[in-house]
This record gives structure tokens, C-alpha cells and sequence, in this order.
């Protein structure tokens, strides 16, 4: 059966850790996916044990050229490279300086500079080996090497042309990035994702985003306040008075712990019916007070010491109002359904809970001096606004009147020519105007120049 890749990867990394080296490695099956799988999981182990002794060297010794391998095999330029980038990490932590890496040194680098800066000599988060005693190097032919290489036509060989990760596809390769970057247009070059601009960081309120290479940080604003103190990992963690002994509580009361603060509380508790104020006295509750009003209707609370007592009430209704033929609660007097009429003439009474009021009749208006209505002069008021031709007031109201030559209309307000000739005004011939009418005579008669209506 075939193996997974999963134990084609374990293989390699055994001989890896074993022999300290891969161009020996006896592939353990005729699959060309397994054999590839062990070597490369072979040569990132050795990769990352180089790396991980230059960490360790530099982190001993203080220096890295004493251990520089005369000959440049892979493994002494990852020990020398992982060596020096450890070296300034440590540099910038001494002097003071940000541990974000200048780009242009190199991904793994930057990595191994970060490490090394930010946690110092302990807590490298690097899978440091113990130092094992290197095997020489066996020496195999160019004809042994190409036939054991199944990696010689591999499109991906030495990294390929991609600038992070590759994967041959038989025909061809397909390149990717590490998590934090982004593949760019050109299908091999990878840049740097700003999740500071994408908005995928998850910082916080208070806290401010910093974009770092392949990934991000989150930077406090301001400071943790009072009752916080900050941590290491820059998150602000609550002061404990209580434990500390930083509280003033006096000597009756229990210091309790809250965030960013603390409170007292006194050792002596109140019995039912009462509540402890903040010098630790037991007060009376006023449960009459209470929303939930504990009496029931008709009857007052009365508040007592540590409890209440309920009294039943005869109701003493005020002016306005009367008792009920029950006796148990007070109705509306309607003032004005009275004999007496209490407006007096010319007004309209209006009851209301309590009370009552009175309001002129229509057309007429409340005289503040008199306390008395008075009509209102509909015609003088609204002058031009009510008739088309003249008003005429009346005590409450108003009418329209047309001068000569028109009547009144239906609406009451607007005034239509009248037809003077029905009422056959001249002599012979009649002819009606607007507002008037004109007579004139048959042939052979004149009109009067005396009175304009007969003929001569």
C-alpha cells in the first residue's frame, strides 16, 4: 500500500535529525510524490537545524565567526545567516530600538531578528536541537547524484522562480505566498499584506493598528488609567487593592475587590426593614416610597420603623368634586347642568374635570374690561374679505348687500348683474347693460333728452 505523505514527510525528517544530511537519503518507495515529499521535508529540517544552532551559537557565544564552516554547504550559510540576523535582534533590543526588521534583509531573517529582539535569550520560538556531532560529508559522483535526485527536473528546484513558496505541477509550477502576504500580478512575486488597511486585524477599542511584515500589532493610545496597571503583552490588567493593601477601608468594614477600583463593606449586617448607608449604619427603608405601592387601593401607607402599616381612607373630595353614592371615591361635579347657569347670557358653559369655563357664542368675543361678550364687527374685521360688494353687521353675525343694478347670489356673498328690461322700464325698446340697462326708440322716434326712457 502507498504510504501518506504525512510518513513520507517523518521519514525524512528522521534521517534528517539522524545523519545531518540528505544526499544520501534511501527513498523508501517507487512513488514520485513520496520521494519528493522526503526529500524536501529531509532538506527543511536540516534548514531548520542549521538556523536553529546559528540561534543558539549567537545566543551563547555572542558572535558567529569562530563556527563559520570552511566549506559553503547549505547548511553553514542557514547557520551563518540565522547566526548574524539573531545577533542584530539582539542589538536592537540593547540599544533601544524597534524590533520591526528593515525589509530588505530577508524574510527569514526577519523572522529570526523579531525572535531574537523581542524575547531576549529566553523563549526563542525556535525549535533549537542539542548540538549533534555533524557527519562528513559523503562524496558521491555526478552520475550517483543525478540518478538519486528525483528533485534534478523539477521545475521548483533551489526555491524556483518564486519569491516564497512553489509547487510543480508536472507541466509547469505554480507559486504562493506565506500567510500575511499577497500574490502580486505577475504570478511569482509576493508583497506584503496591509491588515491595517484591509481592516482583517482584530485590535481593539483604545488601540492602535501597525502594520509589521507578513502579519500585524496592536499599540495602546493612551495609558491603562487608574486601577489598571499595564502587562508585558501591553494589555492593562486590574489592580487588585485588596490584595495589594493599597484600600482605605476602616477597620469595621471588608475590603472587596471591582475593575479598576474596590469597594467596603462592613462586617455588621441590618436586619429586614433596613439598609446600610456608606459609614456602615443600618437606616430605615421608607417602603411607601416603594414602586410597587404596597397597600391596596383605598387605603394609605403608613412607613414605620423597619416595616409599614396600612389605614384605610375616607376620601375628602375638594371643590369640584362629590362622594360618590358608595362613598368610596369622588366624581365630577357638572356645573353646568345647574339651574342657576353660572356663565350668564350670552355665554356657552363648558364643564371640565373639577371645574368649568365659559366661551362666547359664536360671533362674539370676550371683552376682558367688561367681562362681558361683545359682538364682533364681522364687516370691519375682515374688511373686503366676507361681500363682494358692501357688509352689513348684525348683533352675532353678518350680510351681504350688492349696490344698484345687481342682486345678491346664492352663496349670499357675491352679486350678479340685474336684468333692469323685465320689468320693461322704457317707453319702446330695452337693451340691458352690466350694472344697468339703455332704452331707445323705434324709427321715426327720438329719445327724450329729459328723462331718457320715452320717445318723441
Amino acid at each position: 500500500a502507498d504510504l501518506s505523505v504525512e510518513e513520507c514527510c517523518d521519514k525524512g525528517v528522521e534521517w534528517a535529525n539522524k545523519n545531518r544530511i540528505c544526499a544520501s537519503l534511501p527513498l523508501i518507495t517507487e512513488s514520485r510524490e513520496c520521494s519528493m515529499t522526503q526529500v524536501q521535508c529531509c532538506r527543511s529540517q536540516l534548514e531548520k537545524q542549521s538556523c536553529s544552532d546559528g540561534v543558539e551559537f549567537a545566543n551563547v557565544r555572542e558572535e558567529c565567526d569562530s563556527h563559520i564552516d570552511k566549506n559553503s554547504t547549505c547548511e553553514a550559510e542557514y547557520f551563518k545567516t540565522c547566526c548574524y540576523c539573531c545577533l542584530l535582534g539582539k542589538a536592537a533590543q540593547v540599544q533601544g530600538q524597534s524590533c520591526e526588521p528593515n525589509p530588505k534583509i530577508g524574510y527569514q531573517c526577519g523572522i529570526v531578528f523579531r525572535t531574537c529582539c523581542g524575547k531576549g535569550q529566553e523563549g526563542i520560538d525556535l525549535s533549537i536541537s542539542d548540538y549533534a556531532p555533524k557527519k562528513e560529508p559523503v562524496e558521491i559522483s555526478k552520475e550517483e547524484l543525478d540518478q538519486e535526485d528525483p528533485y534534478l527536473h523539477d521545475g521548483c528546484r533551489g526555491g524556483g522562480p518564486c519569491s516564497q513558496q512553489c509547487r510543480d505541477t508536472g507541466s509547469s509550477y505554480v507559486c504562493s505566498c506565506f500567510v500575511g502576504y499577497q500574490l502580486q500580478s505577475d504570478g511569482i512575486t509576493c508583497e506584503d499584506i496591509n491588515e491595517c488597511i484591509t481592516g482583517t486585524h482584530n485590535c481593539g477599542i483604545g488601540q492602535t493598528c501597525v502594520n509589521t511584515l507578513g502579519s500585524f500589532r496592536c499599540q495602546r493610545d493612551t495609558s491603562c488609567g487608574t486601577g489598571y496597571e499595564l502587562t508585558d503583552d501591553g494589555r492593562c490588567k486590574d489592580i487588585d487593592e485588596c490584595e495589594t493593601g493599597t484600600h482605605n477601608c476602616p477597620p469595621d468594614f471588608i475590603c472587596q475587590n471591582t475593575p479598576g477600583s474596590f469597594r467596603c463593606r462592613p462586617k455588621l449586617q441590618c436586619m429586614s426593614g433596613f439598609i446600610q448607608d456608606a459609614l456602615g449604619n443600618c437606616i430605615d427603608i421608607n417602603e411607601c416610597l416603594s414602586t410597587n405601592m404596597p397597600c391596596p387601593a383605598g387605603q394609605i401607607c403608613i412607613n414605620t420603623d423597619g416595616s409599614f402599616t396600612c389605614q384605610r381612607i375616607s376620601p375628602s373630595c375638594g371643590r369640584g368634586y362629590h362622594l360618590n353614592e358608595d362613598g368610596t371615591r369622588c366624581v365630577d361635579v357638572d356645573e353646568c347642568s345647574s339651574s342657576n347657569q353660572p356663565c350668564g347670557e350670552g355665554h356657552v358653559c363648558i364643564n371640565a374635570p373639577g371645574n368649568y369655563r365659559c366661551e362666547c357664542k359664536a360671533g362674539y368675543t370676550f371683552d376682558v374690561i367688561s367681562r362681558t361678550c361683545i359682538d364682533i364687527n364681522e364687516c370691519r374685521r375682515y374688511p373686503g374679505r366676507l361681500c363682494a360688494h358692501k357688509c352689513e353687521n348684525t348683533p352675532g353675525s353678518y350680510y351681504c348687500t350688492c349696490t344698484m343694478g345687481f342682486k345678491l347670489s346664492a352663496d349670499g356673498r357675491s352679486c350678479e348683474d340685474l336684468n333692469e328690461c323685465e320689468s320693461n322700464p322704457c317707453s319702446q325698446e330695452c337693451a340691458n347693460v352690466y350694472g344697468s340697462y339703455q332704452c331707445y326708440c323705434r324709427r321715426g322716434f327720438q329719445l327724450s333728452d329729459i328723462d331718457g326712457i320715452s320717445c318723441e
